[in-house]
């Protein structure tokens, strides 16, 4: 089973958003369709990188890491020195 870090990036605010999960495309879903309260306030969301993991642990440690640079900029050059995929839909 493969699991995924992904960055959203709010079309009303501009704001990014960091999870994981291991199923990509039902979680995007969620996250637009106002079911999660953390991302309510932003929603349409856009995919805008993600990554594949083999292990949840591994995915877990990956958002912990992109979650501790909380700044724009950081997140960014991030995203790019690691190969994320720059992407609109998952696959």
């Amino acid at each position: 089973m493969s699991f995924y870090v992904y960055i959203l990036e709010s079309v009303i605010t501009g704001k990014y958003y960091v999870g994981q999960t291991s199923n990509l495309e039902e979680r995007l879903q969620r996250h637009n369709s106002g079911r999660n309260q953390s991302t309510r306030s932003g929603v349409p969301w856009e995919l805008k990188w993600w990554k594949e993991f083999e292990s949840r642990s591994a995915s877990m440690e990956e958002e912990s890491r992109i979650k501790k640079l909380k700044k724009r900029k950081g997140i960014e050059r991030h995203v790019l020195k690691n190969g994320y995929r720059g992407v609109a839909q998952p696959g």
